[in-house]
């Protein structure tokens, strides 16, 4: 189902991305500006967030509404937006494994002199268009007007949350660690992830359906349990597994001193000695490769690793009950039961 789905929102993305071109101009406009949002936006990826909207919708409806599939898109096209600011931020060079958007731009400007801009301030720029794409593609389907008002409110909702999230996560960097608390790594799952990635989308995508409040309601819980496990998942791999198995050194999330519920465990589960190694790290000094070396050992030694597990399983649990009592068609049911044990596979 995920698959079939998928194929779908990609072959929108292909249709949209040049029907924007003739409903906005935009390679007239600038062909630079198109050409460089055409090419991101096809990028390969996942294409979580649509094609979840689209099962939170059909789980409710016997059949897709007209401009469904374009609707769905606008969470792609918000996704593409977030990826090219936090690129900025985060000072990357790559994604999906091409030059990330701000690199592409200062190819673009080499050897021009005396500018009093860069590729990060015409990225800043693109990403805001690709935000203003995403409110037109969701417009386009054709639904119920209040149905279609609640669903576009959780979009923004989405975006402004997810920002806010990550706003947040910036400043908890300035937290000395002894003072992170869990429920300050949670807010940021939350925020980041868990509603951005999963909760939004199936609610959406519920809502645009008119499904019932308390139906919606318990896709929102579903989604911010999934949406935690994930991430806790996310930080084992990016921390315990090899290097070869994720495409870049196990010692990256370590060595941006990310504060994860593995630091946070273990942190608050060892001794003086290894608790003053975590506050060197997260001292803003550069650690080395040995350093790195030793927090990950103290991580493994205090236990982290299990008890993030043990988070993961009691969180699926949870989401695993809340689908038990939807009133979802059983197939999209158990198509989201199968994805769930599929991510937060340990």
């Amino acid at each position: 189902m995920f698959m079939e789905i998928k194929k779908l929102v990609n072959k929108e993305l292909t249709s949209y991305s040049s029907q924007i071109d003739r409903a906005y101009r935009l390679s007239h406009l600038s062909p630079i500006l198109f050409n460089n949002i055409k090419e991101f936006i096809l990028r390969d990826g996942k294409r979580v967030r649509p094609i979840l909207f689209i099962i939170g919708y059909l789980g409710f409806k016997n059949k897709p509404a007209s401009g469904l599939y374009r609707s769905a898109i606008s969470l792609e096209l918000l996704h593409d937006f977030m990826l090219v600011h936090d690129d900025i931020i985060d000072k990357s060079g790559i994604r999906r494994g091409k030059p990330s958007m701000h690199a592409l731009l200062n190819r673009h400007l080499a050897g021009c002199r005396n500018l009093k801009f860069n590729g990060q301030d015409l990225a800043i720029l693109i990403g805001d268009v690709m935000y203003a794409l995403a409110l037109d593609a969701f417009l386009s389907v054709k639904e119920k007007p209040k149905h279609k008002e609640l669903a576009l409110k959780k979009l923004i909702s989405a975006a402004l949350y997810t920002e806010s999230g990550e706003f947040i996560e910036l400043l908890l960097e300035i937290k000395p660690i002894e003072q992170v608390t869990k429920n300050d790594i949670y807010k940021i799952y939350d925020y980041k992830t868990a509603n951005y990635t999963f909760a939004s989308p199936l609610t959406m995508g519920a809502t645009l359906a008119g499904a019932e409040h308390k139906e919606i309601n318990k896709l929102l819980k579903y989604g911010m349990c999934l949406g935690r496990a994930f991430q806790i998942k996310d930080d084992i791999i990016g921390t315990f597994s090899e290097s070869t198995d994720i495409g870049k050194s196990n010692l990256t999330d370590l060595a941006e001193a990310k504060r994860t519920l593995l630091i946070w465990y273990t942190y608050n589960n060892s001794d003086k000695k290894d608790k003053l190694t975590i506050r060197k790290l997260f001292s803003g000094k550069r650690a080395g490769k040995s350093e790195l070396e030793k927090i990950r050992e103290i991580l493994f030694k205090s236990g982290s690793l299990d008890y993030a597990k043990t988070e993961i399983k009691c969180l699926l649990d949870k989401s695993e009950k809340i689908l038990k009592s939807s009133k979802m068609h059983n197939n999209y049911c158990e198509a989201l039961r199968e994805f769930s044990r599929k991510i937060l596979k340990v």
